[in-house]
Formats: C-alpha cells, structure tokens, sequence
C-alpha cells in the first residue's frame, strides 16, 4: 500500500459498517483520517474506539445532503490538516420496500444520500485534488449498480446513478493526477443489511436468520461479504500501486454478479 502514510482521507458514513471499517484501516496504515456522519454520539463512540489503537482519528458531524454544509466540513478538515486527498463516499440509506408500498419520502431521502451527497462531497472537495495534481475519490455503490434487485428501487436507482457520475469523473480528471472510482460490494454482513434482512422477515413471516440465509445463497460463494474485505479494497485503489486504474467498478460479491 505504499504512499499512504500521512494522507488525509475523509470517510462518509464512518460512524457504523463499511465506513467504519474503511477507516479504521487507512487509519492502519497511518493516515490522518476523518469520519463524518449526522449522527453525532454515533460518530464520537466510533472514533473513540478507533483511537484507542492508537490512530490518528477525528469525527465531524455534517449531513451530506446540506452542501453549505460539506462546504463548512471542507473548511474545517483545511484548518485542522489540510486538504482532503483520499475522499471515500460511503454514506448511504437503503430500505427494503416494494415500488408500490415506497413513500415519496424514502425515495427522495435516498435519492438525495446515495447520490447527491456524493456530488456535493465531490463538488467541495475534487477541485483541491486537481490543484495538487493528486487524489482519490472512492464511491461504495453496491452489486444494485450494475443489475437490479426487487423491492430496493430507490436504492439501485441511486447507485445506477453513482456509478455514471463515477465514470463521468474520471474521464474529466483523468489527466489531473485523480483516480475515481467505485467499490460494489454485494450482501455485506453489517447493520444495513440485518436491519433489511428483518423487515423482509416480517413481510414474509419467516425468521432473519432464513433471509440472511436467502441473501448468502445469492452468491456461488453461499456467505456475506465481510466489511474488511471492502476496506482493504479501498486502500488498495488509494494506493499508488493503482494509479493507473480509474473509471472501474469492482464487484466484491462472492461471485454474485459477474458483470
């Protein structure tokens, strides 16, 4: 992974799953490493726990979807370390419902998370990335990406999305030192998808465990996806080993989704 000591690498949703694991693994590698979710006892209980093993950790609340505010997060990472150069969009809300069941809210809500608080992420902090002539933008999309899943419209139209703007970008900043690119996880054992794996249950009257089962079943490897799998695929695309693949979108799926 050389390259990234001492990079600042700025983390969505960093507080729980994915994004916690990702941050606790550049922070391994000994890089100044910034979390932020709405959520702010979430978010301080998370970088307490990380700091313990000795990273270099900080926490700032900010909710993506307010650009004045990513704006104001940009402002303080600048004053505390510098310019964010490893930008790691995770941040996001996924609710299992049926398209006909789906409230205008869910919709907006996840439309306005997955995707444009990746743009506005982008929008505040790639135009440093481009002054340096370096960087990573990193979007977590999903396996939804790429194909389509019953009862999550909101959430595979959103990551239909992000995966267009990542390719987007790195046709724009590919002669500007910047890589972006997206990671696809596909059922990954954390607390999105146990919370999605209960409200299906309820639905069909079975137990969790029977659609943890069902989701496990999906992929030719028969098991979740562990969230340290996508952080080491992160820091491994952040590293300078990578500086040649950019516009890529990598399945880590079991097998799942061969696309």
């Amino acid at each position: 992974m050389d390259g990234l000591a001492d990079k600042i690498v700025l983390v969505t949703g960093g507080n729980s799953g994915i994004g916690a694991a990702i941050a606790g693994e550049f922070a391994k590698r000994r890089c100044r490493v910034v979390i932020t979710a709405r959520n702010a006892t979430k978010l301080r209980t998370a970088a307490d726990k990380m700091a313990q093993d000795g990273a270099l950790i900080r926490s700032l609340v900010c909710d993506i979807t307010r650009r004045e505010r990513v704006r104001r997060l940009r402002d303080s990472i600048q004053e505390l370390w510098g310019d964010v150069q490893i930008l790691i969009n995770n941040a996001g809300v996924a609710r299992a419902v049926s398209f006909a069941d789906m409230s205008d809210e869910t919709w907006d809500q996840t439309l306005d998370t997955n995707l444009t608080g990746a743009y506005n992420c982008c929008k505040a902090f790639l135009p440093p990335m481009a002054v340096a002539n370096w960087g990573r933008i990193i979007n977590i999309a999903s396996t939804a990406a790429k194909v389509g899943y019953s009862h999550v419209s909101a959430y595979t139209a959103s990551k239909h999305g992000l995966l267009g703007l990542t390719r987007s970008l790195a046709l724009e900043a590919a002669r500007s030192g910047i890589t972006v690119n997206a990671i696809c996880p596909g059922y990954v054992d954390d607390e999105r998808t146990r919370e999605n794996a209960r409200l299906m249950a309820e639905k069909t009257g079975t137990s969790v465990e029977d659609i943890l089962r069902l989701f496990a079943a999906s992929a030719p490897q028969n098991r979740l996806i562990a969230a340290e799998e996508v952080a080491e695929l992160a820091c491994l695309i952040a590293s300078s080993a990578m500086s040649g693949m950019t516009g890529q979108a990598i399945n880590v799926d079991g097998g799942a989704v061969m696309i």
